[in-house]
């Protein structure tokens, strides 16, 4: 089922039509619309969100990578589940501007109008401050808040063109709001920090071209980059400081991301939305 949404993307939506049924008003609500670039999207939590955005209405997807091929058995899943969108990978290192330019000119060829991003591309380390080399401090910086706005920068460019407006979400953490315990991570820690000004301050800017910016902040999920025996005690603390005692699924994140991207979050811009199981209460 396919509903109108067509509205200005400076007005308030319109409303679903009084003559749907309860269940096409519910999709109307949670409904996302156009083509996705997702960054980072071999990885497990952008995978997620993929095959959400695809389940609520996404016309398209292009996954962007640095190496996208890790995808390749998940793609060729989505594929089979919705065989009438279009998904598209890009090889992209998204702290290099002329690789964004290209991947964007691709996707927006292949799939259209653009509607929506999500940064999902990012890395993570456990180095003491004392001893970290001012390489990993730029690497981290680079990649998760400069490749953020990198890959906003030339979506909302891409947006503005189109005259359409659209949604931007940035992907921060709990580590924004509270420092992590027990593993040092100073780096990664302020770039997530950043993430929650620069998604205010771009909010700020773009509203008037129709463009909303927010972010999501996951806590501690159970992924592969949070296995193995090195984590055990760590997995531990996170889960004994946690309220509901566990780590998040992946999946848990999709909800809140959708309604960020969807006709119902038309009214949600500058804002962070916080999926931690309510780790940041203590």
């Amino acid at each position: 089922m396919t509903l109108s949404t067509a509205d200005n993307p400076l007005t308030a939506p319109r409303p679903p039509p009084d003559n749907l049924s309860a269940a096409q008003r519910t999709a109307y609500r949670f409904q996302v619309n156009g083509n996705a670039i997702i960054t980072g999207g071999a990885g497990t939590l952008a995978l997620e969100a993929a095959k959400a955005f695809l389940e609520h209405g996404a016309s398209g997807l292009a996954l962007w990578d640095l190496n996208p091929e890790q995808a390749f058995e998940s793609v060729k899943q989505l594929h089979s589940q919705f065989p009438d969108r279009r998904i598209i990978t890009e090889a992209v290192d998204v702290r290099d501007e002329t690789q964004i330019a290209s991947a964007l000119e691709s996707s927006v060829k292949i799939l259209g109008t653009i509607s929506t991003l999500c940064c999902f591309a990012g890395v993570v380390g456990c180095t003491p401050a004392l001893s970290m080399p001012a390489a990993e401090w730029r690497r981290t910086h680079d990649i998760n808040l400069t490749g953020s706005f990198l890959c906003a920068q030339a979506v909302a460019r891409q947006l503005r063109a189109q005259n359409t407006g659209g949604s931007i979400v940035f992907t921060a953490s709990i580590s924004a709001h509270a420092t992590n315990f027990p593993q040092p991570q100073a780096a990664y820690n302020s770039s997530k920090t950043a993430l929650l000004s620069l998604a205010k301050s771009l909010a700020a800017e773009w509203s008037s071209y129709g463009i909303r910016v927010n972010c999501i902040s996951p806590g501690y999920m159970d992924t592969i980059l949070n296995e193995g025996a090195g984590l055990e005690r760590a997995r531990s603390v996170w889960n004994e400081r946690n309220p509901m005692g566990r780590m998040g699924h992946p999946w848990e994140l999709t909800g809140p991301l959708v309604l960020l991207v969807s006709n119902a979050g038309r009214y949600i811009n500058g804002t962070d939305v916080v999926v931690d199981g309510g780790a940041m209460v203590f």
